[in-house]
């Protein structure tokens, strides 16, 4: 079920009743409801992997009961063994399987010697990425004893398949979320406005911005070769801002809605456009990810202690993995390696954490350094999506090469339909503006502070504006796929 479908507007007014008014006086019931309600919303999508997320559940519950009774360091590690094998094995399997295979013919084939295998017809579950992260989180928490496991299996079915962060997230981690199913909520009139404001905030990025900047960034990718340099500039940047409003529109409308019933999700994007360099970039986009990356595998690694060589072998390890984590096709991995390299020299001269403030805090506009710090920033960023969005390596090394061009210097075509494109760039700059206005917020329609009559002239004017501007052929979110 998609957030930006007439399917979604009517599940969630129904559930939120049934939650508040027939529930609200039984946590248990409440949780049982979650999980009924996650399982219809996950189902509408393909109901046989319901059974995917049902196995999970039970394994990692399982995992979790052993690791309380077992004090033998051993058969600790055997249970957390097991919860890692089937969640990766889950993952590797619908994800990756005819990428291996794939890969595996080709490097045969190299050495003279001609592999006959055939690739199979597999569906990849949506969210599957998502799930298992989180799930895993809470096996490796109660491993290392900074979690207790639970006894309630709907409460933790319910922190598995939680439908507002269930297929794209944020990933949340188990001593976050968990607990908060085990505390009775009351409605709260004021979480559940801001919630709307955010669930607002996050349909005018997914339908306004990420749906028509597709349509001129899908029209420039696919057609590279016919455009001059600049357009192709353009195309780059529309693609940056069409993944930027699809991934953290969704993550708006997950936390918004999570809010609505009474959770907390963690911040999954902090305006990371406005970052003066990459370090600061990745402490603000994806950030569910990055900190899951960070604390159970770069860490583990020896993070940035030791010698350069560990650092830098960390480094590559920890964004080769976030490259491959998002898909089966060497362009993810390119695209995880040139941001490991935009991170080495920054991080090697010990300057990583020097951004960890609000850009220009507390003035209207940044100064020289920062504006020429942030372009720099965007532009590199802009050039790795490059391969994010390319078909394969080729395509990819092809568009930039397209772009060093002469061409580059000349003034970008209009790409038809003309007058949409005007409007689409129109839109980023609205959305550019209120953001840097608000930079400093959880989100960019946390305007409580406003006053009354200014609150709802901006809420119309963000209502009339995705009604006038926004696509509504309920176009899925680009990290579905992953």
């Amino acid at each position: 079920m998609l957030f930006n479908s007439i399917d979604f507007a009517i599940f969630l007014p129904i559930v939120f009743i049934l939650y508040w008014f027939l529930t609200n006086k039984n946590l248990k019931l409440q949780n049982l409801l979650i999980v009924v309600a996650s399982y219809l919303f996950y189902g509408w999508w393909d109901y046989r992997f319901l059974l995917l997320i049902l196995f999970s559940t039970i394994v990692d519950y399982s995992v979790g009961i052993g690791l309380l009774k077992q004090e033998n360091k051993t058969k600790r590690k055997i249970l957390l063994g097991t919860s890692i094998l089937v969640n990766l094995g889950f993952l590797g399997f619908f994800k990756y399987y005819n990428f291996f295979l794939d890969n595996f013919i080709t490097a045969f084939s190299f050495f003279g010697t001609e592999i006959k295998a055939n690739s199979l017809n597999i569906i990849l579950p949506v969210g599957i990425s998502f799930y298992t992260f989180q799930t895993l989180s809470y096996s490796i928490d109660v491993y290392k004893r900074k979690l207790e496991p639970t006894k309630d299996f709907i409460a933790f079915s319910a922190f598995v398949s939680f439908f507002p962060q269930l297929v794209a997230g944020p990933i949340e981690r188990a001593r976050n979320l968990l607990p908060q199913f085990y505390k009775k909520r009351t409605f709260d009139y004021s979480k559940a406005v801001d919630g709307m404001r955010q669930i607002l905030w996050g349909l005018f990025k997914k339908i306004v911005i990420a749906d028509n900047c597709a349509v001129f960034a899908d029209q420039i990718f696919n057609n590279s070769h016919d455009y001059s340099g600049s357009t192709l500039v353009l195309g780059a940047i529309f693609f940056a801002f069409q993944i930027y409003g699809d991934f953290s529109g969704y993550s708006d409308i997950a936390i918004g809605t999570a809010r609505l019933f009474g959770f907390n999700l963690m911040q999954n994007f902090a305006f990371p456009y406005f970052s003066r360099d990459i370090a600061e970039f990745w402490r603000r986009w994806h950030i569910s990810l990055s900190t899951w990356f960070r604390d159970y595998l770069y860490i583990p690694l020896g993070g940035s202690r030791g010698t350069n060589y560990f650092k830098i072998r960390n480094v590559f390890i920890i964004f080769l993995v976030s490259g491959f984590w998002h898909g089966a096709n060497w362009t993810f991995i390119i695209w995880g390696g040139l941001n490991a390299l935009y991170f080495l020299p920054i991080m090697l001269l010990n300057k990583n954490k020097i951004n960890t403030d609000v850009v220009a805090q507390g003035k209207y506009l940044p100064s020289v350094r920062e504006v020429l710090s942030m372009t720099l920033t965007f532009s590199l960023t802009t050039i790795a999506w490059i391969f994010f969005r390319a078909e394969d390596i080729h395509h990819g090394i092809s568009y930039l090469s397209d772009i060093i061009h002469p061409s580059i210097l000349t003034l970008p075509e209009l790409i038809t339909p003309k007058l949409e494109m005007i409007y689409t760039i129109l839109c980023v700059f609205i959305l550019v503006l209120f953001e840097w206005m608000n930079r400093d917020k959880i989100h960019a329609l946390d305007i409580a502070n406003y006053n009354k009559s200014n609150r709802w002239v901006l809420y119309l004017i963000i209502i009339i504006m995705i009604i006038t501007f926004g696509s509504f052929n309920q176009n899925s979110f680009i990290y579905f796929q992953f």
